[in-house]
This record gives C-alpha cells, sequence and structure tokens, in this order.
C-alpha cells in the first residue's frame, strides 16, 4: 500500500481531529467533485478525508492532486471491504466515518454524527438518514434490519421522507455507504470480511456487533443524498447478484448459531426460492445460482462466529429481531409508494 503525498506528513492525527472519513473509489472521477465539496462546508472540522482508490482507471487521481485530496492509491481493486479496511488501518482517529463517492452530505452531517455516537460508548455504529439523489422526498436508507427470510434490507425504502423514519432507533446494522464507526472495537469485532468484496460485509460486522453486546443505532439528523449503485452500474446486475447471493450464504452461516440454523433453516429456505423466482425473472437466474454454488462451496472457508464470546439472551434478542423483521419488511413492501 503507497500513501501518496497529500497524506505524507498528515497520518499522525492532529489535536483536534475526532473522524476520518474514509471513501472508497473505483473509476468514480463523476461523482467525487460533488461529494468532496460538500465535505468542504461541513459545520464543524474535527475530521480527515481520506480516499481509498481502488486501482481507477479514470481521471480520479489527477482530479485528486489537483485538488489536494489526501488518498492512498491501491495497485488493485479490493472492492468495498478491502478499500475501507486500508482507509480504517491508516486512520488513528477515534471515530471513522465510511462514505460511498457517489453521496451528497448535508452541512452538519459530520456534527449530528459524532453526536448520535458519543451518545454511550456501547455504540459500535451509527448509520444516517440516506435519501434518494433521483427522488429527493424518498428515503434510500433509514439503517438496515434482518428477517427470517435471510434477507437483508433497507429501512424505509421507497418511502415518503415526512412519513417514514423520523426518530433514531436501534437496527440491525448500519448501511456503510455513509455512517460512523468506533475504531478502537474494530479491534475486537475484527474489520470488514475482505472475501465478501461488496455487498453485505456491512451487515455481517454490524450483526458480530450485537453478538458482542454493542448497539447499532439509526441517527435521522445526519443526512445524505445516495446515487445508489454508483460502482456496479445499475440496481441488478450479474456481477452484483451472484456477490450478493453468495455473501448471504456466508453471512448467516458465520453469525446464526447451531440452534438458529436449525430452528430458521425453512425460512431460509423459503427465502431463496422467493428470490430465485425473482431473478428468474429479471433475467439472473443463472448469476443467483452460481452465486450460491460459490457461497456454499465457500463455507468451509468462512469463519463462523464463536459462540462463546456472546450470551444466549443475546442470541435470542437477535433472533427475536429477525422476526420483527421480518414483519417490518413486509410493511414497508406494502406501504412503500406512501
Amino acid at each position: 500500500m503507497r500513501i501518496e503525498k497529500y497524506l505524507s506528513g498528515r497520518i499522525h492525527m492532529e489535536e483536534n481531529r475526532k473522524a476520518t472519513i474514509i471513501i472508497p473509489n473505483f473509476n468514480g472521477m463523476r461523482f467525487l467533485p460533488a461529494c468532496i465539496a460538500a465535505l468542504r462546508k461541513q459545520t464543524v472540522s474535527c475530521f480527515r478525508i481520506l480516499v481509498v482508490d481502488n486501482a481507477s482507471s479514470d481521471d480520479s487521481i489527477l482530479w485528486m492532486e489537483k485538488n489536494q485530496v489526501p488518498f492512498i492509491r491501491e495497485k488493485e481493486n479490493l472492492g468495498f471491504a478491502g478499500g475501507v479496511n486500508a482507509g480504517i488501518r491508516a486512520a488513528d482517529t477515534p471515530f471513522v466515518i465510511l462514505l460511498n463517492n457517489d453521496t451528497e452530505v448535508f452541512p452538519d452531517f459530520v456534527e449530528q454524527l459524532l453526536t448520535a455516537v458519543e451518545r454511550s460508548e456501547r455504540i459500535f455504529s451509527v448509520s444516517s438518514l440516506m435519501i434518494s439523489a433521483g427522488q429527493k422526498n424518498l428515503i434510500d436508507d433509514a439503517g438496515d434490519g434482518m428477517n427470517l427470510f435471510g434477507w437483508a434490507y433497507q429501512r424505509g425504502t421507497g418511502r415518503n421522507l415526512s412519513r417514514c423514519c423520523k426518530k433514531p432507533r436501534p437496527v440491525f446494522s448500519s448501511c456503510g455507504g455513509a455512517a460512523i464507526y468506533r475504531r478502537e472495537l474494530f479491534r475486537i469485532t475484527g474489520l470488514f470480511d475482505e472475501a465478501h468484496f461488496a455487498y453485505l460485509e456491512d451487515t455481517d460486522i454490524g450483526w458480530r456487533a450485537k453478538l458482542l453486546g454493542y448497539i447499532n443505532l439509526y441517527w435521522p439528523y445526519a443526512k445524505v443524498y445516495h446515487a445508489g449503485s454508483a460502482t456496479s452500474g445499475s440496481r441488478y446486475n450479474e456481477f452484483k447478484v451472484r456477490l450478493a447471493a453468495r455473501n448471504n450464504i456466508w453471512l448467516h452461516y458465520k453469525n446464526q448459531s447451531a440452534a438458529q440454523l436449525f430452528f430458521n433453516a425453512g425460512f431460509l429456505f423459503c427465502g431463496i426460492l422467493i428470490k430465485a423466482v425473482f431473478f428468474a425473472k429479471k433475467g439472473y437466474l443463472s448469476a443467483y445460482l452460481s452465486g450460491l454454488r460459490e457461497g456454499a462451496a465457500g463455507t468451509g472457508k468462512a469463519e463462523r462466529f464463536d459462540f462463546s464470546k456472546t450470551t444466549p439472551e443475546r442470541v435470542f434478542s437477535i433472533e427475536w429481531e429477525m422476526i420483527a423483521g421480518t414483519v417490518e419488511y413486509v410493511y414497508n413492501y406494502i406501504f412503500r409508494s406512501l
């Protein structure tokens, strides 16, 4: 890993620095100017910007050099998980904020996230209110949930801003596209699983944090516009469908106890069948099945959570949250247009 010249000499925490904003970037030149401009208009200055460039072939590096944006340049595409891990390793601030490059944050975004995460040392992460950049009256993500069918879902997605997700509350996990994390707790939870490359690595680490007794919080006062699917190119494509299917197998194998897997097996199987029908209609059944096969074949290398480090009460609490998440998911689907 090579530290570029605009980061050199600035890698040690300045006296008033609380957070490092880590922006993974892969050929995101069309988004970077607006993303960085919004960050430079924040109501607080106690943060550092650090772009982790995943071997972009566009003009991202030239633009960052010209505009003095600190960055790390990787020799290959490490994906979201590897990219943000490189940024976390380079940071030495108490908190790190992960931010997609296709975002524009509100002026008090950083201030609000710091206000939220400093409420308790048990808070591992805080998820922001992500608003659709294309339809600014609609929610893109209000923290992530999990249901019994094995689907991680974006809370409030497609719902009207004025009618949904107005209050802070604990969530299953934070969306890594715009969230703050307590850096010291990565020593306990571990970093993002780089085997995932992209998709569900934020759910995975949030799940581990919950099993260890920490909290993931949704804070609606930290707001950001999000374009969505900037790197993969579209909401559904073969690459995204395959990786998400593969990673979902690993997600549940790693984080559900043996008793949970036994109890939830029927629901998980139904979830797979429903997704198979859905992707067949979209023309991506082959990619979905390929991802499932890859996930099943890779479980031998996936590291299961050490359940001796948690309690039955925490496991039961998570199971109950998945049951409640099933109800929330169905409710949100029905009222998505409202």
